[in-house]
């Protein structure tokens, strides 16, 4: 049986132990900018690879989305299981292994069957890398301070847009679409040793000086917790929503620029970068500090920041779509960037925060599971879907229509966090009265 004592606690306080977890923060943000990276890359690559290809947006979309998400959502359950019995750092350091590989041998497709395989397996390979960091984090850093560090370890999703946009845009420029997916697959692998070599697995519970036994409880006593936590299917449902939205934007927001404004992918590649990327990655941590705060005097306040979020930006968003020149939507585009991450941040905190110890990794799997399934893979897969069928039925803008329609998602995703908010306080003091 593992314990928690004063002094282990007292050491995590200390100048060395923070270090020590600096240091692991800033491994895992790197991990998860490379999960990023190797996402994005095809992303910023779509209007290329379907003219050589000869992909439709339906198309599109699969490879953006429902091919790599159901494989990334559904074997992210066991993986979590797994992760909240065994060493998180080992099982880190495969999944990045296999998804850098696969992400380098998308450069050798010659159709789209041959990439969709390749992106089934980089989504294989995905599904290991936040449910195992998320807990590592959340035994780092205790809950006053969980948000900030979550958000600051969610910047891994900005600089991993910004880099694979940059590096996407300018690398298709001067070797081609191919010659991308090497750049972005093989220093993962050199990141993989890393992360198994030099970072050291954190006491469960220590921080919180709360009491480890070692046990896991069972999928169903887990499953059963979980659902008597109304707040956390709230949570759920409207980060859902604006996931499905944010995700079809994400794919085609460089696709919509390209077709509108009649520009290249190296035309687009930085300035969206810089927007997505590098403003939403300040976003999630200046937003992810004032969640902190606010959350100190009352926890209603961690999905009521995603609803006030996604209030502010939903008529950016739509200015964005009607903007008559492309710096014009550029600068429509600067509130939902900022914004558009902090849905995510703290939907990991709350996986964090609504559940027992040993349940830290499946509920970051879970929550993972359906913003991926439902988000990342639903979003750009509905956006296409609907894009080739507007194209169809002779609309003179169907991708920009297909994006309209999104929007509603983001409106709904108000209510559901709202009523997150109405409970969450006390399930959060629930789950911490586990052991």
């Amino acid at each position: 049986m593992n314990s928690t004592s004063p002094s282990a606690s007292a050491q995590l306080s200390a100048p060395s132990a923070n270090q020590s977890r600096t240091y692991v923060l800033i491994i895992l943000t790197l991990v998860y900018t490379f999960n990023h990276i190797d996402r994005q890359i095809l992303v910023i690559l779509l209007e290329p690879i379907k003219a050589d290809l000869g992909l439709s947006d339906g198309q599109l979309g699969l490879l953006s989305g429902l091919a790599f998400a159901a494989f990334y959502a559904t074997l992210g359950i066991p993986i979590a299981m797994w992760a909240d019995r065994g060493d998180r750092r080992s099982i880190i350091a495969l999944a990045l292994t296999i998804w850098s590989g696969m992400t380098a041998l998308s450069g050798f497709a010659q159709n789209f069957w041959h990439l969709l395989l390749a992106r089934m397996g980089v989504g294989i390979g995905e599904e290991g890398g936040t449910p195992p960091a998320t807990s590592m984090i959340s035994d780092l850093y205790a809950p006053h301070e969980r948000a900030t560090a979550l958000g600051i370890y969610t910047t891994g999703i900005g600089l991993g847009i910004l880099a694979g946009f940059i590096m996407g845009g300018y690398v298709y420029e001067a070797w081609g679409w191919r010659v991308a997916f090497f750049v972005a697959g093989v220093p993962g692998l050199i990141l993989a040793a890393i992360v198994r070599f030099t970072l050291k697995e954190p006491v469960r519970g220590a921080v919180e000086q709360r009491q480890d036994d070692g046990q896991a409880p069972t999928l169903i006593e887990t499953m059963k917790f979980i659902g008597g936590q109304s707040s956390f299917h709230w949570l759920l449902l409207g980060c859902s929503l604006i996931c499905v939205s944010a995700n079809g934007f994400l794919v085609f927001t460089s696709s919509h620029l390209q077709r509108t404004y009649e520009v290249g992918p190296a035309d687009v590649a930085a300035p969206l970068g810089l927007l997505i990327g590098g403003v939403g990655g300040v976003g999630a941590i200046v937003l992810g500090l004032i969640c902190d705060r606010l959350s100190r005097k009352n926890l209603i306040w961690r999905p009521l920041i995603i609803a006030v979020c996604a209030a502010i930006a939903l008529p950016f968003a739509w200015f964005f779509l009607q903007a008559e020149t492309i710096m014009a939507a550029y600068a429509w585009n600067i509130a939902p960037s900022f914004i558009g991450l902090v849905y995510a941040s703290v939907a990991y905190t709350a996986s964090q925060e609504l559940v027992g110890l040993r349940m830290r990794a499946f509920a970051a799997a879970f929550m993972l599971l359906c913003l991926t399934l439902i988000g990342i893979g639903g979003g750009p897969t509905i956006v296409g879907v609907l894009s080739d069928w507007m194209a169809e039925a002779g609309h003179a803008t169907p991708l920009k229509a297909a994006l309209e329609i999104m929007l509603i998602l983001n409106a709904i995703s108000i209510a559901a966090l709202i009523l997150s908010a109405r409970t969450y306080t006390r399930d959060a003091k629930r789950a911490a009265s586990m052991s």
